[in-house]
């Protein structure tokens, strides 16, 4: 059964081998290049996994870096799909390192905030892995290389074991047991994971005592009580005839949660349709102005497989036994396919600020109106929240709140 697994960012994927790529000299458009592919892929992503009721969290980042990595060995239509999707615009030789530069940039030390990314390979003892392609992902991704043993049962419980334990501590212990029962088998040859984990304070901080229940509308019919975060202080603010947007920005300036209010009670549906033709005009036309903000304290635990949605979004070949193309992992041959992309995220949001953490793994196997003088922005009801880095704009998480409970 294929399944879908979010919660906050650590990514694990298995990755292919891809003829060596050139050093190149880092060009000013290839980052952003990267990130706007990133951020469309992440609304289309969103888009296909928000048809399901309830909270919703994941790091499109995490899942698009592990698939970067995949992408690395894919040749021929496989490849052409999975660009496509990923929003891989950019040829390889400039791709991998503007991903490089974006995580060395993420791992920066001596920040007023915790953001830290890393990525490792799992692979079978005994195969003929590419050289240039584990080259590659080291150079990178920073990705280590470990030889494990799929084939055999008690081994392979130790290894899952042992990936799982690798994903815990990248993640502060928010994102456990990535790897479930039964999704590595004997025909399981390589697994590539990547991790993402955040911290940040509030730059403006809420003060526990003003936190008040409150009653949210977590449906149609249904008013709950809920804990109710309470500032007034400025903020980049807008809002137009159907939504309201208020960006808060974390300690250092560096990242930001973006929190997108439908103004109509039951909007979230019309909402999202909208997001990603009108997210950058939304975030393009805020301004600092004092607000009244109401946030509910809230944290949110998901986890997907993402199979399904990323054939639906174009690259079914990825994913097919005979199809599969991933002839650059292994020196030529095409015996390897994505068994399985698993993804698991959480988030906490409370008076002092967010922490955030996912995973991603992808496993590879063998063939077989105007504004107010004081706006108040009360989010009372479902909405969509985004924290991003501000130097570049990327996301790196997206999710929605259906209920703070």
């Amino acid at each position: 059964m294929k399944k879908l697994i979010v919660s906050l960012s650590v990514a694990a994927a298995i990755i292919a081998l891809q003829p060596k790529l050139p050093a190149v000299a880092m060009e000013n458009g290839d980052v952003q290049a990267v990130v706007k592919g990133s951020n469309g892929f992440a609304y289309g992503l969103y888009g296909r996994i928000a048809t399901e009721g309830g909270n919703l969290f994941c790091s499109p980042y995490s899942i698009s870096t592990a698939l970067a990595m995949t992408y690395a060995g894919a040749s021929g239509v496989t490849a052409e799909q999975m660009a496509a999707v990923l929003g891989f615009t950019v040829p390889a030789a400039k791709l991998h390192p503007a991903m490089s530069e974006l995580m060395k940039q993420f791992n920066a030390k001596d920040k007023a905030y915790q953001l830290m990314v890393a990525n490792a390979l799992w692979g079978q003892t005994g195969c003929a892995f590419d050289k240039k392609f584990l080259a590659l992902t080291e150079k990178y991704y920073a990705a280590g290389f470990k030889e494990v043993d799929y084939v055999s049962d008690v081994k392979r419980e130790s290894t899952r074991l042992e990936i799982n334990a690798w994903t815990a501590k990248q993640t502060a212990d928010k994102i456990k047991d990535l790897i479930g029962p039964k999704v590595l088998t004997e025909m399981t040859r390589l697994v590539l994971t990547n991790a993402i984990y955040f911290k940040g304070k509030w730059q403006l901080q809420f003060k526990k005592e003003n936190t008040k229940d409150m009653p949210f509308a977590v449906s149609a019919t249904e008013r709950a009580p809920v804990p109710m975060m309470h500032q007034t202080a400025e903020f980049k603010y807008g809002e137009d005839a159907n939504v309201q947007i208020l960006e808060m920005p974390y300690a250092g300036g560096d990242l930001s949660m973006v929190v997108i209010l439908p103004k109509d009670l039951y909007g979230i549906d019309i909402l999202q349709a909208d997001l990603s033709a009108n997210i950058d005009g939304w975030l393009a036309g805020l301004d600092g102005q004092k607000v009244e903000v109401f946030l509910p304290r809230f944290k949110v635990e998901t986890e997907f497989i993402l199979n399904d949605q990323l054939i639906a979004m174009g690259m079914p070949d990825a994913f097919d036994e005979v199809k599969a193309d991933f002839s650059g992992m292994s020196s030529g041959s095409k015996g390897l396919y994505i068994s399985k992309v698993v993804h698991k995220a959480f988030v906490d949001v409370n008076e002092e600020g967010t922490e955030a953490a996912a995973a991603t793994a992808v496993v590879m196997a063998l063939k077989s109106m105007p504004p107010l003088d004081m706006p108040v922005f009360r989010a009372d009801r479902p909405f969509v929240f985004i924290i991003r880095d501000t130097r570049t704009g990327a996301i790196l998480f997206i999710g929605r709140l259906s209920d703070p409970r």
